[in-house]
């Protein structure tokens, strides 16, 4: 072998020893690309399976979020549907007094004007001392007041059983006053008619055995007077028999009107439609009183009750009426209004007269009391008696004609009441 053989092979083994490791070489670095990108492909992974937990904890918290941010808002209606609900009236107002609640409840009883909220309760409760103090009390001392029954003027509402609660932080401290209130006008008048019947019952059982033997005397002596003839006696003498007889006679009437109010009325009671009853104690009235105007108009409706003494409440008030008018000097007019209010009639007799004055009106419907030189002052009392015996009431004020109003409410029947319900809600 010549040395360029030798030299021949020793190049092409160096030359295969090269491209060996260079192909080994390219072979290392080929699996560790393959392995760089297998780690680049897992680390890929969790970054993205990190990515999608964090993004569905985000996505749940907002949920969450969103749920209780609708539960608080119907909570909030909720609470407000509440308040807003309540048959009482509901007064919340701060340490410095200024109202932050005040129900629909409390606006109807407390006869408050308009939005309240921020106002100082003071302002609208000037002409209600009783409950201002109350609530000044609870303010100050930070202690209850507890069922409190106090009198008010708000229009219809004479009477409120009140409750002062003191609204204390999470510290202790007081933050204002939570008031409480119901009416208790109705019972208010419940008790009152309960009271009157009692007062009757006692005045009839005190006086009528008294006032029956009286007028059994009065009817001897107005007997004797009557068997005198005035012609047997000299001309001197006969106008004192002529007022025996007057005297006797005008005390007869007294007493027996006496004993109508003061024993106890038999009473037969049955369904009774008002407004007939009312235009028939005008009709009975037009002969005696042929100078007086009556106009009968309005909503009565049905009530239960003795149509006899119902036609003589309405009686004595129209002739109550029409003598006051004459006594002043004036036509007598007369208007006689219903309106049905819920499950209540109530009328007014209103008159042209010269009214009842204010010091009278707590007297008027008292046996015995009256304004006119010539009343026995029995009229309006048997007026308020046949009225409480109804379960009713009545009351005085001032007429728009210019002379008295006598108010009177009674109690509709049932059936009456569910018909008047019916229509209202056909007509809403």
């Amino acid at each position: 072998m010549t040395n360029y053989s030798v030299l021949t092979l020793g190049l092409t083994a160096v030359s295969a020893v090269g491209v060996t490791m260079l192909i080994f070489a390219v072979l290392r670095l080929s699996s560790a690309a393959k392995g760089a990108r297998r780690r680049l492909r897992e680390t890929g992974s969790e970054a993205a399976v990190l990515s999608a937990a964090l993004q569905d904890a985000v996505s749940k918290l907002k949920a969450q979020q969103h749920a209780m941010s609708i539960r608080a808002i119907a909570s909030e209606q909720l609470n407000g549907q509440i308040v807003d609900s309540l048959a009482a009236g509901l007064l919340v107002v701060d340490r410095e007094g200024g109202v932050e609640i005040l129900n629909p409840a409390g606006h109807r009883m407390l006869g408050a004007p308009g939005d309240v909220a921020g106002r100082d309760y003071r302002a609208f409760l000037d002409d209600a001392p009783e409950l201002q103090a109350l609530i000044a009390r609870c303010l100050e001392t930070a202690s209850p007041v507890a069922r409190r029954r106090i009198p008010v003027h708000r229009g219809e509402v004479t009477h409120l059983s009140v409750t002062v609660s003191p609204l204390a932080m999470a510290d202790g401290s007081s933050q204002g006053a939570i008031c409480l209130f119901s009416d208790l006008t109705q019972m208010s008048e419940l008790e009152e008619q309960l009271r009157l019947k009692e007062a009757l019952a006692r005045v009839g059982e005190l006086t009528a055995g008294i006032a029956h033997e009286f007028r059994n005397g009065l009817a001897t002596i107005h007997g004797y007077s009557r068997l005198i003839r005035p012609d047997d006696l000299p001309p001197v003498y006969r106008p004192y028999v002529d007022g025996i007889r007057q005297e006797t006679e005008a005390l007869g009437h007294v007493v027996t009107n006496f004993l109508k109010f003061a024993r106890p009325e038999q009473v037969v009671f049955a369904p009774v439609d008002l407004d007939a009853v009312v235009r028939r104690a005008a009709d009975d009235l037009k002969m005696e009183l042929p100078e007086t105007t009556v106009e009968v108009r309005g909503d009565f409706g049905a009530i239960e009750g003795d149509e006899v003494l119902l036609r003589q409440v309405f009686g004595n008030l129209i002739r109550n009426a029409a003598e006051a008018c004459q006594a002043s000097g004036v036509a007598p007019r007369i208007e006689i209004q219903a309106q049905r209010d819920g499950r209540t009639c109530r009328i007014a007799v209103d008159d042209n007269g010269p009214g009842v004055p204010g010091a009278a009106r707590s007297k008027i419907f008292q046996p015995f009391f009256t304004t006119r030189s010539r009343g026995t002052g029995l009229g309006l009392a048997i007026v308020q008696k046949l009225v409480v015996t109804h379960n009713g009431r009545v009351s005085v004020g001032d007429s728009p004609l210019g002379g008295a109003s006598f108010q009177i409410v009674f109690p509709l029947r049932a059936g009456d009441v569910e018909t008047a319900t019916v229509v209202a809600a056909e007509i809403g």
